[in-house]
């Protein structure tokens, strides 16, 4: 390492002492020291340009949730700044650690009415765990650390650096730059329960008579699953989730029950929430989709919550044991607790009760994905997928059309984050973007990203970014040429007034192939599997443009439709 360095060359010396490989971004003017310091020392890290920021973030973003270390991205000043921050707000609030870097306009001409100047350190406050924007060149190496601290330790996060322009100039101490290899992975540093609570928890499960373990996605980003799936075998407990904690249990699991709640969820699942005498929240905040806005658990239910984080216990519900700790701890102690009682074998009934409840669930989608009707029933399209990919696909979706059909039928046959959907703030665009980030994290997992014809609009540009690296994904559009989800809650809500929710048509296929990417168009339900099979099989990426069935015309699983 040179005597000599400047703040450009910091940050990325920073970046490489915490294991960081990719990073995702678009170049700038207040940038251009950064970019010549990643050209001449960033060697080991692989810069992916892309074509907006809200897709270098969303890319991070898909990197985290397969790989477990923190994802990058970064971009200019201005508009850059305001473009990265939407990624970063859903990572943040999903408990993915993410690092967005935006440079920025000159210490130096601060108050001047320089071009492209915003306040990033009051933008970005509010909707990150840590921010701040540097002053001087001499506070990078340690801002870098406490960035990654932040994001890594606690609930996982997202953190924000601001890199004015000409403090990237100035120098900084080499030997000032180091850092904790503990922070190069989430969870860093987990905690365990206070003593007493694992105990406190087992006395209250089993005193109840029909429990059931709700999991959101603390569970998969603590690596708990194998401790999950041991409790659920021992005690033979039915376990739900949320849609962001599918994969806690592989769907083919005796005890998995599937997703519950207003999105996703089913009739029959939801019968198993409001039949439950106590609910188990782990790594589930009990918001308002996974309780269809708190519908059941009913009050006066007994409640046991597992989390990371001691703010949303009772948050919701009043709790009669709440148990603090990281979950893949927590549970190691549950396990424990009841190996010490000589605890294990039938206790529940769940395998039982589960069967019967997946039994009736999917005959009734069965029925819809066999139709050969036209427009394509979106049921056919996930059952189509479901034969076709191998065991450990990386599903990535929006969380449009495609999300409530395959959070409902997909059985994910592993444990583990294989279906990724962005559920903290839901933006429209997501999929494209983070189907990348994922495929980077995990390139040997066969990548399909799906969406909604609106969603495609969005970042449809990036196509050039996936058609550059020769990323090996396969999009699937369910093309009905409207706003679905809005058509169908106007639909449902509004007496079917619909207004200002429909648009043209258009070749998605023709718009991919433009890219170079390798298309189809599919109108026939009859042609569907061999086209997916082509698309998948093919080296490179590839687009199938599904007509589908509007949502307003399908029986989605979404709640507030059905009634």
């Amino acid at each position: 390492m040179s005597n000599q360095m400047n703040g450009a060359d910091a940050l990325v010396e920073m970046l490489k002492a915490h294991g960081v490989r990719h990073v995702f971004g678009l170049c700038g003017d207040t940038s251009l020291p950064f970019y010549d310091a990643m050209r001449s020392i960033g060697k080991d890290i692989r810069h992916v340009l892309t074509r907006d920021e809200r897709s270098a973030t969303y890319m991070a973003d898909g990197y985290a949730r397969v790989t477990g270390r923190p994802g990058v991205a970064e971009g200019p000043s201005g508009g850059g700044a305001t473009y990265i921050l939407p990624g970063l707000i859903e990572a943040s609030e999903s408990s993915y650690a993410v690092l967005g870097i935006t440079t920025d306009i000159s210490v130096g001409t601060y108050g001047k009415y320089p071009l492209t100047e915003v306040d990033q350190n009051a933008l970005m406050r509010p909707l990150t765990k840590w921010n701040t924007v540097i002053v001087q060149a001499a506070h990078i190496p340690r801002m870098v650390r406490t960035a990654f601290r932040a994001m890594t330790t606690g609930r996982s996060g997202a953190a924000h650096i601001g890199l004015p322009y000409d403090i990237q100039y100035d120098p900084v101490d080499p030997a000032d730059i180091w850092a904790d290899p503990k922070h190069q992975s989430f969870p860093a540093y987990p905690q365990g329960p206070e003593p007493g609570a694992a105990e406190e928890a087992i006395d209250v499960i089993l005193s109840a008579k029909s429990p059931l373990i709700v999991c959101g996605g603390g569970v998969v980003i603590a690596g708990a699953m194998n401790e999950l799936a041991r409790l659920a075998n021992r005690l033979d407990i039915p376990v739900a989730t949320s849609i962001s904690g599918q994969g806690s249990l592989a769907d083919t699991h005796p005890q998995s029950l599937g997703v519950v709640g207003s999105n996703g969820g089913t009739d029959e699942t939801w019968d198993a929430m409001e039949a439950a005498d106590l609910v188990i929240f782990m790594g589930c905040r009990a918001g308002s989709t996974t309780t269809a806005r708190w519908e059941a658990p009913k009050p006066g239910a007994r409640i046991v919550h597992f989390d990371t984080d001691p703010m949303v216990i009772g948050a919701n519900y009043p709790t009669e044991v709440g148990v603090v700790g990281d979950l893949r701890l927590s549970l190691a102690a549950v396990n424990a607790a009841l190996d010490a009682r000589g605890l294990g074998g039938t206790t529940f009934g769940g395998a039982k009760a589960v069967a019967d409840i997946k039994a009736r669930k999917f005959a009734r989608f069965q029925y819809l994905a066999d139709s050969t009707e036209a427009p394509i029933r979106p049921e056919r399209v996930v059952a189509t997928l479901s034969r076709l990919l191998p065991e450990d696909a990386t599903i990535v979706s929006d969380p449009g059309t495609s999300c409530p059909y395959f959070s409902a039928y997909y059985q994910q046959a592993r444990s583990g984050r294989f279906f990724i959907t962005n559920r903290a703030h839901g933006a429209l665009g997501y999929s494209m973007s983070a189907s990348l980030g994922a495929w980077f994290g995990r390139p040997e997992s066969k990548t399909v990203a799906l969406m909604g014809d609106g969603s495609f609009g969005f970042t449809c540009g990036e196509l050039e970014t996936v058609t550059r690296v020769r990323a090996n994904i396969t999009y699937v559009v369910f093309s009905n040429a409207n706003f679905g989800w809005i058509k169908a809650s106007q639909m449902a809500d509004k007496g079917a007034r619909y207004y200002n929710v429909d648009f043209n048509r258009v070749d998605h296929a023709a718009v991919a192939a433009a890219y170079g990417v390798k298309s189809w168009r599919v109108e026939d339900p009859t042609t569907l599997h061999a086209v997916l099979k082509d698309a998948i099989d093919h080296d490179g990426p590839t687009l199938v443009d599904v007509i589908a069935q509007p949502l307003e015309e399908s029986a989605a699983p979404v709640r507030r439709w059905m009634g």
